[in-house]
């Protein structure tokens, strides 16, 4: 195997080229924000102020390194995800069914295909049971192709190779088998892959929202700053000085940082979600997240463990109890040890369990089983009895297979035995139980009237109304081999099955009812076995409402009636219901205004998955093709999970809600500041090289720090956000208006006594006003906590990110005061105590009143409804 893996190589297609070094650093001068930066700094030098030219440059640098490095930390943490997922595949080595890394096939192995799986090399096929291959990824043909093993002309087109399977391609019905015939870049797939060239990766709605927000800041911060610079003329200010600084004003108006940050907060949210068990497949899907307001979840395997274990065999006039399978396992009827040796039937249904059966046992642990958990159940009981599946084959070798059809609710597999052919039949019961003409009992076989058929339905859902999970048994024996496998069978009974809920289930589903987020079951499973386990889940009280597929089928769910409707979204559990009915029911949501949430894991569940808002496949038992149609996958499947991935949404879009406010509101006090002092006649109380300076400092590191906040305690207890609802609302624009004002003020109060009561000269003062505004921007990040929590402990102050940038921030603005060469350079020169205190006790004003805002009713009523629910 090891030299025909270094002959052949791996199984991979070449990946696509990866943003290089030089292109992320290329992209950091792409802004329009960066050539007004870079004008600037050219006419500093052209007037003869090179070294605040030299500075100007250095801003630039400094923005680019932050960026550099930034967007380089979020394309890692990208490829960090896309290496998380493992895809596998069945093959058959040394006659064992194993599951083994997809990239390690080599020519010449023998592949398994089951319903769901995405083929993993081109094959030659070799056995096939109604196998049906969507190809609509080669040939763009929507329609399933029916494959068979027959030889066709060399030659022929792709889309009529019916005895080949190709890699890419997605099982849509039935089995088979095949060897591999290319691998990686020599399969079809991969020669398309040579030809197609890299396609522009898609901008995230928000980025795109945050982006469209700074382009018409620059605008407005464009006319602002002409606007400045005619009135400072006109008011007798230099025109080079005014120029330079109109410039720097709308340099500092825009938030450049914007864009970065909220991708590195993004992909850091990504890489959270994916350490607590959720791949999210791309970034706008976090933002989503957060406003989601119904869950429409499957039960096996989310609500419970997916662990399946047979507890009872439903027999013609009894019912056998299996003991815990601790070897030997124990048959009991009515507490009574019962030998399936005397037992005829029960005998029948433990054979037919394990023949109509394509699970795989392999040593027989957790790692080896492959398959459905229920046949991995059956064939356990099976092989805990001594004789194993291998041994039945001895007596009855399979022929033929008819694979599991969705319609008719059943699976069949034919068998050569001693007696002629042997057809044995499982599914759902309501479907075998119509299916079969007989009933196997102890005194023989007998005919399956209306009233024994009525009461083996009564039976199977009394008995799923405890919990149990159920499957019912049948065969029969005739001479061909090509009979129709469904038609006069011999039903032999039920089989139940129990799946126990997950232990954090009730409290996941508590917490999601809590932050205003419903939860609704989809399951295959019957009514009354779907109805316990959402009551013990804690879906619904003793007003649980069901509908079944088949009360479901008499409604046009694309149009259903007033009526309907209202009983339709009210229902907390829709139980045997088809794929086609998730993708009309997550339809119906959406057009009530909700933001949908789906769990699938099969092939039919891909297109449910794709409608829903967040898409979100299983790792574990989800087929490939559900995995690659969601927008989130859950390693482990649970429904616990979702809530985690949930919660973290909703704090990365309130983070960034957070930076954004933070920016702009300082953005606007350092315009405001220039604007308004020029306007009133005064010294300009900022040069441009401090603004820059000032942007620099008080936009990246406190923004950094609010976009890796952990998140308000209660944000789960909040209500999900409308989607619809902008970044910055009106409600937070005007808290930036007040917040930049604010600072506005404080900051010119403290440059006027600078002048007029400290009588210091316009140099000093103008340190005074730029401490005064370089503090108070500093201490604004405590008001960018929620409206409501805790005045001292609230989730800015519980950010350690936020107390190490105003560390590293507040000595970077010492040092711009007393460190000899940046003093001089930035023409900061010392204020003396009194102008010390003047600025700090000043820049302490817009802290104190913005908690006072923050503490006014009509402000937290505002923060509470910044999180409504979709209607």
């Amino acid at each position: 195997m090891k030299q025909r893996q270094q002959l052949h190589g791996s199984n991979r297609l070449k990946k696509q080229a990866t943003k290089s070094l030089w292109s992320i650093l290329v992209h950091q001068f792409h802004s329009i924000i960066v050539w007004l930066l870079a004008v600037a700094a050219a006419f500093s030098i052209a007037i003869g102020d090179e070294a605040e030219g030299a500075a100007i440059f250095m801003v630039l640098i400094i923005n680019a390194a932050i960026g550099f490095f930034t967007e380089r930390r979020a394309a890692k943490s990208m490829e960090a995800l896309l290496r998380i997922a493992e895809v596998r595949t069945r093959v058959r080595r040394d006659g064992i069914v194993r599951m083994v890394d997809a990239q390690d096939l080599v020519p010449g192995e023998i592949v398994m295909l089951y319903a769901g799986d995405v083929v993993t090399a081109d094959l030659r096929l070799t056995e096939t049971s109604n196998l049906k291959i969507d190809e609509s990824v080669l040939t763009g043909e929507s329609m399933p192709v029916r494959k068979q093993t027959a030889a066709i002309d060399a030659g022929t087109m792709v889309g009529d190779c019916t005895n080949m399977a190709f890699k890419g391609t997605a099982i849509t019905q039935g089995t088979g088998e095949g060897i591999v015939v290319a691998i990686g870049m020599n399969t079809e797939i991969g020669r398309i892959s040579e030809l197609a060239q890299k396609a522009e990766a898609d901008i995230p709605p928000l980025e795109r929202r945050l982006d469209r927000l700074g382009h018409r800041l620059v605008w407005l911060a464009f006319g602002l700053a002409i606007l400045t610079v005619g009135i400072g003329f006109m008011r007798g200010h230099p025109l080079t000085d005014m120029i330079q600084t109109g410039v720097a004003l709308a340099i500092a108006a825009v938030p450049e940082g914007l864009p970065v940050v909220a991708t590195l907060s993004l992909a850091r949210g990504m890489w959270r979600m994916a350490s607590r068990n959720a791949l999210i497949n791309n970034l706008s899907s976090v933002e989503t997240l957060g406003a989601t307001t119904i869950i429409l979840t499957d039960k096996t395997g989310t609500l419970t463990e997916n662990r399946m274990t047979v507890m009872r065999y439903l027999l013609a006039g009894r019912d056998v109890d299996v003991e815990p399978l601790d070897k030997p396992l124990q048959f009991q009827i009515d507490g009574v040890e019962a030998d399936r040796a005397d037992d005829n039937a029960l005998d029948w249904a433990v054979k037919i369990g394990a023949l109509c059966n394509n699970a795989e046992l392999g040593d027989g642990s957790d790692g080896a089983q492959s398959g459905d958990p229920m046949e991995i159940a059956l064939l356990t009981v099976d092989q805990a009895e001594g004789l194993g599946r291998h041994s039945l084959r001895d007596q009855y070798d399979r022929v033929g297979q008819y694979a599991f059809d969705p319609d008719r609710k059943m699976m069949a597999t034919v068998h050569r035995g001693r007696k002629g052919y042997l057809y044995s039949v499982k599914g759902a019961p309501e479907a075998v139980i119509a299916a079969c003409q007989n009933v196997l009992t102890d005194g023989g076989t007998r005919e399956l009237d209306c009233q024994a058929r009525k009461a083996w339905n009564d039976r199977n859902s009394q008995t799923a109304a405890t919990g149990l999970r159920l499957l019912a048994l049948a065969m029969k024996q005739c001479g061909p081999d090509n009979a129709d496998p469904y038609k006069d069978l011999t039903l032999i009974g039920l089989v139940g099955f129990v799946d126990p809920l997950r232990e954090d289930v009730p409290a996941a589903i508590a917490d999601s009812l809590n932050a205003g987020v419903r939860v609704v079951m989809l399951t295959g499973d019957h009514a009354d076995t779907a109805k316990r386990i959402a009551r013990d889940a804690g879906l619904g009280h003793d007003d649980l409402t069901v509908i079944s597929g088949a009360e479901l089928r008499q409604i046009d769910l694309g149009s259903p009636d007033s009526e309907e409707e209202q009983r339709i979204l009210s229902t907390d559990v829709f139980a045997r219901v088809s794929p086609e009915a998730k993708l009309l029911l997550a339809a119906l949501y959406q057009k009530k205004g909700h933001v949908v949430a789906m769990t699938g894991d099969g092939v039919n569940d891909a297109p449910a998955l794709k409608k829903a808002d967040i898409g979100i496949a299983m790792g574990q038992r989800g087929t490939q093709v559900a995995r690659e149609a969601a927008d989130m996958v859950l390693k482990d499947d649970a429904f616990s999970t979702i809530i985690v991935a949930m919660h973290q949404g909703r704090v990365i879009f309130d983070n960034i809600r957070k930076f954004v406010v933070y920016l702009l509101s300082c953005n606007v006090s350092e315009v405001l500041v220039v604007a308004v002092a020029v306007g009133a006649g005064l010294p300009v109380p900022l040069l441009p090289l401090q603004i820059l300076f000032l942007n620099l400092i008080t936009d990246v590191f406190p923004a950094f720090a609010l976009g890796f906040g952990p998140g308000d305690d209660s944000i789960m207890r909040q209500p999900p956000r409308d989607p619809s609802e902008p970044v910055v609302d009106r409600p937070r624009w005007m808290f930036i208006g007040l917040l930049g004002g604010v600072i506005t003020a404080a900051t010119l109060v403290a440059f006027a006594l600078a002048l007029f009561w400290l009588k210091l000269d316009p140099a000093p003062a103008i340190t005074v006003a730029f401490l005064t505004l370089a503090l108070a921007q500093l201490w604004n990040v405590f008001n960018m906590r929620m409206p409501g929590s805790g005045l001292l402990i609230n989730e800015v102050t519980r950010n350690r990110y936020v107390w190490g940038a105003l560390v590293l921030c507040s000595v970077l603005i010492g040092l711009a005061v007393w460190l000899p060469w940046l003093s001089n350079l930035l023409g900061l020169p010392s204020p003396g105590t009194q102008g010390l205190a003047l600025a700090v006790g000043m820049s302490f004003v817009p802290l104190l009143i913005g908690q006072l805002i923050l503490a006014t009713p009509l402000v937290a009523h505002a923060g509470s409804a910044a999180h409504r629910p979709s209607a």
